[in-house]
C-alpha cells in the first residue's frame, strides 16, 4: 500500500490519472470555503482537468471553512500534501485519478477566522467559491429572504471583522480590499440552491447594508455573483471506500472521493476579477441559469428526497437499492410524473421526460452506494428549496398534488423516530429535536406538521392540501410505507381531495 504524497505520485500504478503539470507554479486565485466531497469531486475535477491541459497556474484552489468540523479536512489533507484520490464508479468499473489542484488549506480558526480573512484579502484571491450547504445561506424558510436576526448573522453585524459566517468575512474581507483600492473577487456559489448566486449576493449585501451602506453600495456595484447549476451524486466516504481504494489500487488516502462519472457544470458568466477558461473543459455558460437548476433541484434533488424517505421506513440502505423495489421506483416515477415535471422547463440537451429516465440510470448505480442516510439528512433545509416549491406551484396552478402530500407525509413519519422495522432511526437534521417532537403530535393532530411556517409557509394553511397530508399521515401509520405507497399506486380513489374530506381530514 502506498501512502498518497507528492513523492509517491511516479510509484502509482500506471492506470491511475496523476497530475500532468507542474504543481510548485500554481498559485491559489480560487479560495474555496467547504472542501467536503461534493466541491472535491465537481469543481476541482473540472480545475484539475483545465491544468493537465496547460491552462493557467494561477488558478489553484486553496481550501477553507469556517466550522471547527472543516479542520479535520484540513489535517487528513495537509498530511498528503493537498492530493487527494477520485475514483469513479460505474457499475462494477472503477477508474481512479489524484487531484493535485489544491495546493493550501486555510488554517481553521472559528474564533476570528483571521487566517481565512487574511487569504480573502490576498491580491492572488480573485474567486472565492462555496459550497456550504443549502442551509449555510440563512434563508428564512416562510418569506424566502435573508435571515438578518439569525443569532451568527447578528454577530456579524454587531462586530464587524468578527467573521462567525462566510458572508460575514466576505464582507469584512471585501471592506478591506475596497479601502485599499485592491480589486475585489467574484463570489461563486456551488451549492444545491435555487438561485445560488442570488442567494449569496442577497446575504453578503444584507450584512453589508446593516454595517455601512456606502459599503453595500461599493459591493453592488463592483462584485458579481453568478449563479450555477451543478451536478454529480457523490456519496460519502467512509471504511468501504478507503477499502476499495486500497484493494483495488494500492492507495492509502486519509478522505478518498467516491462519485459517479456523470458530471455537469452551469455558470453563469459573470466574473469581475477575471475567471479559468472552464468552458474548454465542459463548463456551460450561460446568460440565465435558471431553467436548467429548475430542472436538476426539482426532479434530481426533488427526486432524491421522494424516494428517500420511503426506503428510510422500509429499512433500505442504498439509493440504487431502493430502484430495485419496485413499488418505490414507481412512485418516484408518478409523483415526479404528475407533481414536478409540468412545472419544469426544456433545456437544451433534455425534455423533463428525458432528465427523469437520466437521474433513473444514475440512481441505479450501484457502485456508487449513496446512502439513504445521507439523503434523508437535513430535510428542514432541503424540503423547502427541493420539494415543497413544487407544492406551491400545483396548488397555484388549481392542482392538489397527491404524491407530494404523501412525501410530505412520509418525511413526517421518517421525523417520528421508528422505521416501520421497529428500527430506531438516529437523529439526522440540526433542528432534529423539534421536528421529531412535532412529528409525534402530528401522529394524532396532523397539521401541527403543516403548521410549522418556517418550513412549509403559505403551504400548510391550504385546506385541500392540508386534507390529503392527514389521510396520507394515518395510512402510514396504520398500514406502514410499502403498502401506503401501493394504494397510492394502485387506487385511484386513494387520496383525492374529496375522499380525504370524506374521512374528516382537515
Amino acid at each position: 500500500m502506498i501512502k498518497l504524497k507528492d513523492a509517491a505520485l511516479t510509484s502509482l500504478q500506471p492506470r491511475i490519472a496523476v497530475p500532468r503539470y507542474d504543481r510548485s507554479v500554481l498559485r491559489p486565485g480560487i479560495l474555496h470555503v467547504g472542501v467536503g466531497n461534493f466541491h472535491r469531486a465537481h469543481q476541482a475535477i473540472y480545475l484539475e482537468d483545465l491544468h493537465n491541459a496547460g491552462g493557467d497556474p494561477s488558478w489553484g484552489i486553496c481550501g477553507a471553512g469556517v466550522r471547527a468540523p472543516d479542520a479535520r479536512m484540513r489535517v487528513e489533507l495537509s498530511g498528503q500534501d493537498w492530493l487527494y484520490s477520485v475514483v469513479e464508479v460505474d457499475g462494477t468499473e472503477l477508474a481512479a485519478s489524484v487531484v493535485g489542484c489544491m495546493v493550501d488549506f486555510v488554517e481553521i480558526d472559528p474564533a476570528t477566522n483571521a487566517p481565512l480573512l487574511a487569504q480573502m484579502g490576498h491580491p492572488d484571491t480573485r474567486i472565492v467559491s462555496l459550497t456550504v450547504t443549502e442551509g449555510g445561506y440563512f434563508v428564512d424558510s416562510a418569506t424566502g429572504r435573508f435571515d438578518l436576526a439569525h443569532p451568527l448573522i447578528a454577530a456579524d453585524i454587531a462586530a464587524p471583522g468578527s467573521a462567525h459566517t462566510v458572508f460575514g468575512a466576505i464582507v469584512s474581507a471585501l471592506a478591506a480590499r475596497k479601502s485599499t483600492g485592491m480589486a475585489p473577487f467574484t463570489v461563486m456559489s456551488c451549492d444545491n440552491l435555487p438561485g445560488n448566486g442570488d442567494a449569496a449576493r442577497e446575504a453578503v449585501l444584507g450584512i453589508a447594508q446593516a454595517i455601512d451602506p456606502d459599503l453595500a453600495a461599493w459591493i453592488s456595484d463592483n462584485v458579481s455573483f453568478p449563479n450555477a447549476m451543478v451536478d454529480r451524486i457523490t456519496p460519502a466516504t467512509g471504511d468501504r471506500e478507503r477499502a476499495l481504494l486500497g484493494q483495488h489500487f494500492g492507495i492509502e488516502d486519509n478522505f478518498p472521493v467516491f462519485c459517479e462519472p456523470f458530471r455537469q457544470w452551469v455558470l453563469e458568466d459573470d466574473f469581475v476579477n477575471g475567471r479559468p477558461e472552464l468552458e474548454a473543459v465542459g463548463v456551460t455558460f450561460t446568460k440565465d441559469i435558471h431553467d436548467f437548476e429548475k430542472m436538476k433541484i426539482r426532479i434530481l434533488n426533488g427526486g432524491h428526497a421522494i424516494l428517500a424517505y420511503p426506503a428510510a421506513l422500509m429499512g433500505v440502505e442504498f439509493a440504487h437499492d431502493a430502484l430495485l423495489q419496485t413499488v418505490i421506483r414507481a412512485f418516484l416515477r408518478k409523483v415526479l410524473t404528475d407533481d414536478v415535471l409540468h412545472l419544469v422547463p426544456a433545456v437544451p440537451g433534455y425534455t423533463p421526460h428525458e432528465y427523469l429516465d437520466l437521474i433513473c440510470t444514475r440512481i441505479e448505480n450501484q457502485g456508487v452506494a449513496d446512502q439513504i442516510s445521507r439523503l434523508c439528512l437535513d430535510g428542514s433545509n432541503r424540503q423547502p428549496k427541493f420539494t415543497i416549491p413544487s407544492i406551491r406551484d400545483n396548488l397555484a396552478q388549481g392542482h392538489v398534488p397527491v404524491g407530494l402530500a404523501l412525501s410530505a407525509a412520509l418525511w413526517c413519519r421518517y421525523c417520528a423516530g421508528r422505521t416501520d422495522l421497529g428500527e430506531d432511526i438516529p437523529p439526522n437534521d440540526p433542528n432534529w429535536d423539534s421536528l421529531h417532537a412535532t412529528a409525534v403530535a402530528a401522529q394524532s393532530t396532523p397539521q401541527v406538521w403543516l403548521e410549522q411556517s418556517e418550513i412549509y409557509g403559505d403551504v400548510g394553511k391550504h385546506p385541500g392540501f392540508a386534507s390529503l397530508f392527514a389521510v396520507c399521515l394515518n395510512s402510514l401509520q396504520t398500514n406502514g410505507a410499502e403498502d401506503t405507497l401501493r394504494q397510492y399506486l394502485n387506487d385511484d380513489t386513494f387520496c383525492t381531495v374529496e375522499a380525504a374530506q370524506s374521512h374528516g381530514g382537515h
